[in-house]
């Protein structure tokens, strides 16, 4: 399950890869460029058209993951997943029988991108609410994984056809990649319905089946019994207050304008880091400090993208969400301050060759980025926005918040060029802000989530557990934990004072006695 539903994570990272290496491509400049080159007198791209082929993909996810939610609460995770990948199918048919219309190009980045935006929900969302607790977090950080094997894949593809003359160059690797949403498309459907969907559509036994499938226990285990007794709770708490819950809920419920506004602003900051100036713009970025062959480079980059996201997967169980966050944060920090101090400060704008070395040592700090980033905020931002909302809610919640990560991959792709421009390196200084930033938040904002059952994760932002201590809070004793699913709403109460209309988390904790 985990190989295969993490195939949009490779859809995605594929289509980030490839672009970076097609906008130095003779044949792709050839046709598509709109201005020379200062230095050599070749075809080039100007910063506007450059900006708009490579962010219209962005603006595509941005409305994909918008939609997603709805589509997927009404047809499920599965058929969802099936539909996204024949729109990314469609947009890649459209970008391969271009001839010499640039716009054709950015079209078809559009249309590809609603497939990558639904897909960039659905995944963690299929995979949050399928998979076991104990091994949650990884299963969900697949995800970033191949996210990486696929900008890894599409670098190695472009190295292989960059030498070519011909518009095999691109459209090789451009029609390649519409090998992975077939398998994925043809693969969701040997594979079982979401279980908390199913049990919602009175699929009671399907539900009962994928979990014990799941865990690999049989059906009547306590594990098995557990789950779909908490499945069943929130189902008839919902029913009980209602049953329908408007958009604007992930706004006004107990605690959720915080966790709404928490998860959107972890997937700005995921952007924010700066890691997409290299995928997107890696080859360019090489090229321009004098690097033979910049290709390799990019190479390289995907390598150790790649590569060390495997550890990242132990991290996220071994040591947590917040310590990884925030180490992560500060030593993406570090490793953009030296590689803006080198680039603005010691490396020649004019003649790049006389000071190669200066290039190697950016290459050297960009891999340390890059590792950092691969095992830190690359997948774990992923699996914590997958936590931190209720049953009710996480399909609307995820979707704004995949929405903001879109939102500004569009403005760093888009802006990059003329950006860099006019500060030259010195943009990584703003970057490193960021990451910095990022680490703060995560300090005072995110709660520990590793080894908690989701029920638990939403009573510890209901309750106001405060983020620094989470680590060692130990649930209320009872058995029913004070959750904002299992929270019984007056029929029709849909207002801002719905905290105050709620029989728990408050009324609980009366009855239950005080909490630690």
């Amino acid at each position: 399950m985990a190989v295969l539903v993490s195939m949009g994570g490779f859809i995605f990272g594929y289509d980030t890869g490839q672009i970076s290496g097609f906008l130095e491509m003779d044949d792709f400049l050839r046709r598509f460029g709109d201005t020379a080159n200062l230095e050599t007198g070749g075809p080039a791209f100007s910063n506007g058209r450059s900006g708009t082929i490579v962010g219209l993909l962005s603006i595509g996810t941005l409305i994909g993951a918008l939609i997603a939610a709805p589509i997927a609460d009404k047809f499920g995770r599965k058929y969802s997943i099936c539909f996204w990948n024949i729109i990314f199918c469609v947009g890649v048919i459209v970008q391969v029988c271009t001839t010499n219309k640039w716009y054709q190009i950015a079209i078809g980045r559009w249309v590809a991108g609603l497939g990558v935006g639904g897909l960039s929900v659905l995944t963690p969302m299929y995979q949050s609410e399928t998979a076991p607790r104990y091994v949650r977090g990884a299963l969900v950080s697949c995800y970033q994984l191949f996210i990486t094997l696929g900008i890894f894949t599409a670098y190695c593809v472009n190295f292989g056809t960059a030498r070519d003359q011909s518009r095999r160059a691109w459209r090789l690797p451009m029609a390649i990649g519409f090998i992975w949403p077939v398998i994925m498309g043809f693969g969701i459907l040997t594979l079982r319905e979401s279980p908390r969907w199913a049990y919602r559509k009175g699929k009671v036994e399907e539900a009962r089946r994928t979990i014990a499938i799941s865990y690999g226990v049989p059906e009547n285990h306590p594990e098995v019994e557990r789950e779909i007794h908490e499945i069943k709770n929130k189902l008839d708490a919902e029913r009980a207050g209602g049953g329908k819950h408007p958009w604007y809920e992930i706004f006004t419920g107990p605690r959720m304008v915080y966790r709404t506004l928490l998860g959107i602003t972890l997937q700005a900051l995921q952007q924010l880091t700066g890691a997409n100036f290299y995928f997107y713009y890696g080859t360019t970025i090489f090229a321009s400090v004098g690097l033979p062959n910049s290709y390799v480079t990019s190479i390289i980059l995907g390598a150790v993208n790649f590569g060390t996201t495997f550890p990242g997967l132990y991290i996220v169980e071994k040591f947590g969400r917040r310590p990884a966050l925030i180490a992560g944060g500060l030593w993406m920090f570090m490793c953009f301050m030296v590689f803006a101090s080198l680039g603005h400060f010691a490396l020649d704008p004019v003649n790049p060759q006389s000071t190669q070395g200066v290039g190697y040592a950016m290459i050297v700090f960009a891999c340390l980025f890059i590792a950092g980033f691969a095992m830190t905020w690359g997948p774990i931002v992923w699996a914590v926005v997958g936590e931190i909302y209720p049953s009710r809610y996480r399909a609307k919640c995820m979707a704004l918040a995949t929405a903001s990560n879109w939102v500004w991959n569009f403005l760093i792709s888009f802006f990059t060029p003329y950006i860099t421009g006019a500060i030259d390196y010195r943009y990584g200084y703003i970057f490193a802000a960021c990451c910095f930033t990022g680490a703060v938040v995560v300090y005072f904002f995110v709660c520990e989530s590793h080894g908690r059952t989701l029920e638990e994760i939403d009573t510890m932002y209901i309750l106001h557990v405060n983020p620094i201590k989470s680590k060692n809070w130990e649930p209320p004793e009872g058995d029913e934990l004070p959750n904002l699913d299992n929270t019984y709403l007056a029929p029709g109460g849909r207002g801002i004072n719905k905290k105050q209309e709620a029989r728990a988390p408050e009324q609980l904790q009366q009855e239950n006695g005080p909490m630690n």
